[in-house]
């Protein structure tokens, strides 16, 4: 018969670790913001809506879209972002650049729970 007890130390973490797993597989943050009034796009997991393929176009260029879909951020740290890729990271400039702003501050605003706010300059690494 299988012990569905566990008492020990290791087990509790394991069985904790698999139920944060689960949570976060079932039921993605974004799910319960967007309901059914937005589709997501399959292959890159941005949401569809006007912008979205100036976003995937330019923003996929360079990294993934996880990194645009889990960052909550307000237009104008977008904007701070962008111009701190094309200052440090040789991103381009932008063509309808508002546009990709209004994509990612519609979608992929700020929220009451998110990342925290970039450290300041002088406690980065020296590039």
């Amino acid at each position: 018969m299988l012990d569905l007890t566990f008492t020990s130390l290791p087990a509790k973490r394991l069985l904790t670790g698999l139920f944060c797993f689960y949570m976060t597989c079932t039921s993605p943050a974004w799910a319960s913001e967007l309901g059914d009034k937005a589709q997501i796009d399959s292959a890159s997991g941005l949401v569809i809506q006007p912008g979205f393929e100036m976003v995937r176009a330019h923003c996929t260029a360079c990294h993934s879209a996880k990194l645009v879909t889990q960052n909550h951020m307000s237009r104008e740290r977008w904007l701070s972002t962008i111009r701190w890729m094309q200052k440090t990271q040789n991103l381009w400039a932008l063509p309808r650049e508002d546009e990709i702003l209004d994509y990612l501050s519609a979608n992929y605003g700020e929220r009451d729970m998110g990342r925290r706010a970039p450290l300041p300059a002088h406690l980065m690494p020296k590039s």
